[in-house]
């Protein structure tokens, strides 16, 4: 292995991707590269919100375990795994775009320590996740527009600006000049690409695509099958979301196109995902943060050595899985308490692979939930209120089973099964198989109680 580059999306629904279905050829460049490599039609997020997951991507454990449960925790400078075993391996590590690990604010149930908050300043050196390359800004939706400028900071706290170029063609050009000033190297090169796009810019409350997205696709676009039915802001919101994810594939497409003008693509594993979905607003006040497939379920697209082929991988996945799969390629050391596995298993030994994902939800509640091929069971702790209580408990000693969804009948999750008498065997298994997740992941064993009964289970 030579290369590996890392590229991240933000609140990336899985079918954005012409590759999952999506009828609209926006995604052509990553649909070639899933035609020529690897794509995973079942790939997940273990933590439907920023922070928790990027921690996960960093540490290789569940968010939990590392206290980075909710947004605006610090990654402890001790979990930066993925970069400090590269470098023991020999790579040059590198990092650029949002990192949302660098601030210790808000009320938690936990001890967080002292707090700090540099989601609009400079980001220390000892909480850049020990990469030897950092350009990027801790929230960078608050340094930044979609489209009209902003600013991220270089390793050593400089500003760079830009004035009127869409956000993710800058960040990409940073990740090609990284690549150009490298390519000569000898030491082999990891590189971490952190896409905030197609996330909605926060401060407005809108999706930013680049100009002109919504009229071009105003009328052309498919609602999800999934959204139908329910209230939610998609209407408005799915032309600019398209949008820019039409540019974040151009993206990829010029950066591919930079590794094969220097005949590096060959020696390259490239990965693209996304930290998780959105459902717009239809299972919530807000775009994730659910059980919900609209939220968890993501794109996954591998493509280079050891993944190349046309392979379309039906085993569960999860981002969990991606630094110990990283840390496989590079022929590096994985951790021992690592949570995930090389996803390379799925090609050479797929009868051995886990047959769940195991998620964990924050802010807006405080619930747990786990998939299978057929199910997905979710429980949520009672007595606390979104955006409050749940913000300041990482986990519970007591839940409530609130979803059961069967997915092999109702794939868009609008039948909730919870009370129905004719799953109640299922449920039951599904709610020890929660348990077990819950404890493997370091967490007490909780009671779950009934939302038939209400009794203690």
């Amino acid at each position: 292995m030579k290369h590996i580059i890392f590229y991240l999306s933000d609140q990336q629904r899985f079918d954005t991707l012409g590759c999952y279905g999506q009828p609209l050829d926006i995604t052509p460049n990553l649909d070639r590269l899933a035609k020529q490599g690897t794509m995973f039609e079942y790939a997940f997020t273990p933590q439907p919100v920023c922070g928790p997951t990027r921690a996960v991507l960093q540490s290789g454990k569940f968010a939990t375990r590392t206290s980075c449960y909710r947004n605006a925790i610090a990654l402890p400078v001790e979990e930066a795994n993925l970069s400090r075993q590269l470098k023991e391996a020999g790579y040059y590590t590198g990092y650029i775009g949002k990192w949302h690990l660098a601030t210790n604010t808000g009320k938690s149930d936990i001890d967080i320590g002292p707090h700090f908050d540099y989601a609009t300043k400079p980001i220390p050196r000892h909480l850049q996740g020990g990469y030897d390359f950092f350009l990027g800004a801790d929230v960078l939706e608050y340094t930044s527009k979609g489209r009209g400028g902003g600013h991220i900071y270089d390793q050593d706290g400089k500003t760079i600006s830009w004035d009127t170029e869409y956000r993710s063609d800058f960040m990409n050009k940073q990740a090609i000049k990284f690549i150009e000033s490298h390519k000569d190297d000898d030491q082999p090169f990891f590189l971490f690409v952190s896409q905030i796009e197609p996330h909605h810019q926060n401060n407005e409350n809108r999706f930013e695509g680049p100009e002109g997205s919504y009229d071009k696709f105003k009328e052309r676009f498919v609602i999800p099958d999934d959204l139908r039915s329910f209230e939610g802001d998609y209407i408005e919101s799915y032309p600019d979301y398209l949008g820019a994810i039409e540019r974040l594939d151009q993206n990829v497409g010029e950066l591919i196109h930079t590794l094969e003008q220097h005949n590096l693509l060959e020696d390259t594993l490239f990965i693209y995902t996304s930290d998780h979905g959105s459902h717009f607003r239809t299972r919530n006040n807000e775009y994730k943060r659910s059980c919900h497939d609209g939220s968890i379920r993501i794109p996954m697209v591998f493509h280079g050595p050891g993944f190349m082929g046309g392979n379309k991988i039906q085993e569960l996945v999860s981002l969990v899985d991606i630094p110990a799969t990283i840390l496989a390629a590079a022929n590096a050391t994985i951790p021992n308490d690592f949570d995930g596995a090389p996803i390379q298993e799925t090609l050479s030994n797929p009868t051995s692979w886990k047959q769940d994902i195991f998620v964990q939800i924050s802010e807006d509640s405080l619930s747990r939930a786990i998939r299978t091929k057929r199910f997905k069971y979710s429980v949520k702790a009672p007595g606390y209120e979104p955006w409050k209580g749940a913000c300041h408990a990482m986990s519970s000693d007591v839940y409530v089973d609130e979803y059961l969804y069967d997915l092999e009948r109702d794939p868009n999750e609008h039948d909730n099964r919870i009370e129905d008498p004719a799953y109640i065997t299922i449920k039951e298994d599904l709610k020890k198989q929660l348990i077990k997740r819950m404890v493997d992941a370091g967490e007490q064993a909780p009671r779950i109680l009934d939302s038939m009964k209400k009794t203690d289970s």
